[in-house]
């Protein structure tokens, strides 16, 4: 039976804990959602905690486990599996027995959906109704999927007894196994760029592989940054006989969490070459299957596979949703950080809420506290932010690190340190105060505060859930990290789900009253933010390689625009702020115009 999705929407993965049990809470109304699968700890946590709560049997899976990390994932995903399926079959029968909750869900739903329409029908006849509807249900409606997310670059080698175990046992390729072998059938979304060795890895496992029927158990998602990226990876995979489902593209830096920004190339120009290239895309994949498959000796589909396009990143309103959807044909918005003030979708401590809601613009940035060295979408005030900068005043920076899943350098150590670690950020600052006398004052505070300003996100991104939840927080005192998206600033009150549903279509307005800028214009506006940042930022002599960078990137904003400018002459969308888009986007090219690329190298 084919599955049509109830809505054209998506909860996006968000840090570790904030979507960690997302389907749990809205599986059952049709909204797919993505767990991170990062942190076997807390969803060892978590396993426990939900097990107790649905009263279902639970055995602890402790790290003497031989695979522990990918069997907490395999069961923490079973669970959850199990429990949407509870809960979607109440739901179904409270929909049977109850016009009042039928009304309710198909309140939720847009207004251009043919299963409200059919719910509607249903009504109006009258005839036979419980029998009708319980038909039409079991017919038409399925839970959201629980999909699951792995940041490809975090594949941390791991070691027993100072000797390196096989490459299966890495972070990365052991949640991978952990979902291969859950009873799921839904997807793996893949971020952060490409992982040759993870990605070859998904040959191991059969689920990824077309029936004989072309159906796929498990699926794969690459989010992309742009359209060579997607046919890079997508073939990349296509030559092991494994097929890339959809393409999810998110803004370089109209988003939550990492920031990894694009050559210059904004959203609208980057959807635009998605939307006249699919079919190249689906083919050029497709051809290399197929050879691939064949010669595995395997079953393999005469025409491509499914493939779907999906969006996500800074959009706020209704009008911007349908015009993603309609003017770019894409198959699915995704909505983030809006669902963080939603308490029945998201993951969040109160205290953190209460932060998020009092927000504003200037409180929303771009940090350096990552210790992958990436961009991080930060929150002004949050208790790690205070946390850390009492170790840093009492002259004990750094983390005490317990959990490890960033520890990636291995400058001091062949095993591996977290930048944000005690134990890195003491040497680091040793090394530092050895050159004190050579170095002026200010770079001293510089290079110290590039050194102390890391923050132990492993533990931060996670500590929401165990006190939402009331679970105990062993270790140094991390507090929470939250990472949403600039977006954050015009949602200012915690709503209902069915609220936050509605406003995505238009039934109703959650937003502040603050004027918030169009999606387009906010991201443009930091790209050239950053573009100008960039360049007052170098120091040193500048290369030619750097040079041929930033004039791609001004040249491509350029395009971008002029792109804009073309676009809104003929689109339906936006027209009650056409002449201030307008104007701004005049603005922010002048402000292109007016940052001057070094000439000598």
């Amino acid at each position: 039976m084919t599955k049509n999705p109830l809505h054209t929407f998506h909860i996006p993965v968000m840090g570790l804990a904030y979507t960690i049990d997302s389907p749990i809470r809205v599986a059952q109304y049709g909204i797919s959602s993505v767990v991170s699968i990062a942190d076997d700890d807390l969803i060892e946590k978590m396993r426990n905690f939900y097990s107790t709560k649905f009263n279902i049997p639970y055995e602890e899976i402790s790290q003497k486990f031989h695979d522990y990390r990918a069997e907490r994932i395999t069961s923490y995903l079973n669970l959850v599996d199990k429990i949407v399926k509870q809960k979607f079959e109440s739901f179904k029968t409270e929909l049977t027995e109850s016009k009042t909750a039928l009304e309710n869900f198909m309140s939720m739903l847009p207004n251009s959906s043919d299963i409200k329409k059919g719910f509607q029908n249903l009504l109006d006849d009258g005839i036979s109704f419980k029998e009708n509807i319980q038909h039409y249900i079991e017919s038409h409606l399925f839970p959201g999927e629980i999909d699951v997310n792995i940041m490809t670059k975090l594949d941390k080698d791991n070691f027993k007894k100072n000797e390196q175990l096989p490459i299966e046992f890495n972070d990365a390729h052991a949640a991978l196994r952990g979902f291969a072998h859950s009873n799921l059938t839904s997807s793996v979304v893949l971020s952060a760029g490409m992982n040759p060795r993870l990605y070859s890895y998904f040959e191991n496992f059969k689920d990824f592989y077309p029936d004989m029927n072309n159906k796929l158990k498990k699926k794969i998602i690459l989010k992309v940054s742009d359209f060579r990226s997607a046919m890079i990876q997508g073939n990349f995979l296509a030559k092991k006989g494994l097929w890339v489902s959809e393409y999810r593209i998110e803004s370089g830096l109209n988003c939550g969490g990492h920031a990894f920004a694009t050559e210059g190339l904004l959203l609208g120009t980057i959807l635009e070459e998605f939307r006249q290239k699919k079919q190249e895309l689906a083919q050029s994949s497709h051809e290399l299957m197929i050879k691939a498959l064949q010669l595995k000796n395997m079953p393999f589909p005469e025409q491509p596979l499914a493939t779907k396009i999906t969006v996500q990143g800074g959009i706020g309103t209704a009008e911007e949703h349908e015009f993603l959807l309609e003017t770019y044909q894409v198959d699915s918005v995704g909505w983030g950080s809006p669902f963080l003030l939603v308490p029945e979708a998201t993951c969040v401590d109160q205290e953190t809420r209460n932060l998020l809601m009092k927000a504003k613009e200037e409180d929303l940035y771009l940090s350096n506290i990552s210790p992958l060295g990436v961009p991080f979408n930060s929150l002004k005030g949050t208790s790690n932010e205070i946390l850390k900068q009492k170790r840093i005043q009492d002259n004990k920076a750094g983390s005490s690190c317990p959990k490890r899943f960033l520890a990636l350098s291995k400058e001091y150590d062949k095993t591996g340190i977290c930048t944000a670690s005690k134990k890195y950020q003491d040497i680091k600052l040793q090394e530092l105060e050895n050159s004190k006398d050579t170095i002026s004052v200010s770079y001293y505070e510089k290079v110290k505060t590039q050194i102390t300003e890391k923050s132990c996100l492993c533990v931060g991104l996670a500590n929401a859930s165990y006190l939402e939840n009331n679970i105990k927080i062993k270790g140094q005192a991390q507090g929470v990290v939250i990472c949403p998206g600039p977006n954050m600033a015009y949602f200012d009150q915690e709503v209902s789900l069915k609220e936050m549903i509605q406003h995505i279509y238009g039934k109703k307005s959650v937003l502040c009253d603050f004027d918030r800028p169009n999606v387009l214009v906010k991201e443009l506006k930091m790209y050239v933010d950053y573009f100008r940042n960039e360049i007052e930022s170098i120091s040193g002599e500048v290369t030619s390689n750097q040079l041929k960078k930033w004039n791609t990137f001004k040249s491509n904003l350029f395009e971008g625009i002029e792109y804009y400018q073309n676009l809104l002459e003929s689109t339906f969308y936006f027209k009650t702020d056409l002449h201030k888009i307008k104007e701004q986007f005049n603005f922010y090219k002048s402000e292109l115009t007016a940052i001057k690329i070094p000439e000598n190298c």
